[in-house]
Order: structure tokens, then C-alpha cells, then sequence
């Protein structure tokens, strides 16, 4: 099922989400001017390799120009591919704009951004020793889903599944659609540390635990930042 939209109106212009989702278009189209071996260039700078965090965090010099802990952050507005940002910014829209409602403007970036951080982080810690770049807005984007799932757990998800040329529309709750996300990163995740597979960033696949772990964080982080709060996002910075 192809999530197209929700049924949770907000009360507020979700400024953020469209910045962000502007940031990740126009980062796409400077990775798209750039030829093959100017692009993996990039790529390596810019996206987390897990191998170089973790020589930067014991201390030793990856002699890059971007420090590595830099590129938490600048890892979360690439992307692999057009298919990649297409679904991402999808999630995105329709999901954003809802925490961002319920947390405003700044600490919604603030929550964002930190979610990316921890979801990267996640996924360096099962794999420590990689040298595959993982890159893109995932991590973040899942700890807004976890976020929303607890805090509107019933509001509908409407979507389709394609089925050749037809494509009939459903409706879900928000827990069954999202919940089943997570348990399918999570148990993709776990077949990975087990089994020889083409699952997971050791095959240059998928970073599951980056899925699974912003998940987990944007709802812990959620409620921290006042998700359930009756005040308004102006008043609960005061």
C-alpha cells in the first residue's frame, strides 16, 4: 500500500516540512549536475561512512574536509536515487506536517534533525565497520512516523495498491499502517546481524536499524518536546 495522503487537518502553514522537503529537491538536482565520478566523490564526503565515524570518535584523522560527525546532519538531504527521494518526501508530506503542528516550527526542526543524528548513529553501531556510505532523509523522516503514531494512533491513512492497471484506494489507521512499518524495519534489521544476505547497508542496501531507531527516538523525543502539551507551540517556549 502506497500512502497518497492522511485525514488530519492542521491549524497551522507547516513552514518547516516545506523547507525541508525543498532542501532535499534542490540537493537531489546538484547531485544529479554532478558526472559519475564527481558524484561518488561527493557522496563519500557527504554521507555517513560508518568505518570513518568511528575512526573520528577514537580519535583519529580521516583527513577529510567535512568533519565526519558533520556529516549526520549532511547525510540526511541525500539521496541515492530519484525512486529514494520520491518516497521519502512522500512520507514526509503527508506525515510532517502534523508533528509540526503539534510542536511548532522550531523545535520541530530541532526534533527532525535529531532524529536523523540518532537514527545514523543506530545504524553505526551495527555495523561500525563499514565503508558503505549511508545517506538520506530515512532516519529522520521514520522518527516523525513514530511520532505521529502515538500521537494520532487512529487518524486514517489513505492509500492505494497497485494492482496493474487498477489501483484501489483503502483506508487504515495510522497504528496498523505505521505500526507494520516499523515491525517490518525491525525485523529486517534483526535477519540482517544474523544471516548472510542482500539485506542491509553491508550489500549496499537498506539501512533498516536507521528505520527502525528514528522510529523509537521520534517517539521518545516526541513527547520530551511537548507532542501532548494543551499549549499552544508558542506559549511552551516561554
Amino acid at each position: 500500500m502506497v500512502p497518497i495522503r492522511d485525514n488530519n487537518p492542521t491549524k497551522i502553514t507547516p513552514y518547516v516540512t516545506y523547507a525541508l522537503v525543498a532542501a532535499n529537491v534542490l540537493a537531489f538536482i546538484y547531485e544529479s549536475s554532478l558526472p559519475p565520478q564527481a558524484l561518488n566523490g561527493f557522496l563519500h564526503l557527504a554521507a555517513v561512512v560508518p568505518r570513518e565515524l568511528s575512526l573520528s570518535f577514537a580519535g583519529i584523522s580521516v583527513h577529510q574536509p567535512v568533519p565526519e560527525w558533520a556529516t549526520l546532519i549532511t547525510s540526511q538531504f541525500l539521496h541515492g536515487g530519484l525512486l529514494h527521494l520520491g518516497g521519502n518526501m512522500l512520507f514526509l508530506w503527508i506525515f510532517g506536517n502534523n508533528v509540526e503542528d503539534k510542536l511548532g516550527h522550531a523545535k520541530y526542526l530541532l526534533f527532525y534533525l535529531s532524529c536523523g543524528i540518532l537514527a545514523s548513529l543506530t545504524q553505526w553501531y551495527f555495523g561500525q565497520d563499514s565503508s558503505i556510505p549511508s545517506l538520506g532523509a530515512s532516519g529522520a523522516i521514520a522518527g516523525v512516523m513514530g511520532a505521529y503514531i502515538l500521537r494520532f494512533p487512529k487518524a486514517e491513512v489513505i492509500g492505494v495498491v497497485p494492482l496493474g492497471f487498477f489501483f484501489p484506494t483503502f483506508r487504515v489507521p495510522a497504528y496498523f499502517f505505521l505500526g507494520f512499518w516499523f515491525l517490518e524495519q525491525a525485523f529486517y534489521g534483526l535477519v540482517s546481524l544474523e544471516t548472510p544476505t542482500n539485506i542491509g547497508m553491508e550489500s549496499g542496501g537498506i539501512a533498516y536499524w536507521a528505520h527502525a531507531g528514528g522510529f523509537i527516538f521520534g517517539a521518545i523525543l516526541g513527547p520530551l518536546l511537548g507532542l501532548f502539551s494543551d499549549k499552544s507551540p508558542e506559549e511552551s517556549w516561554s
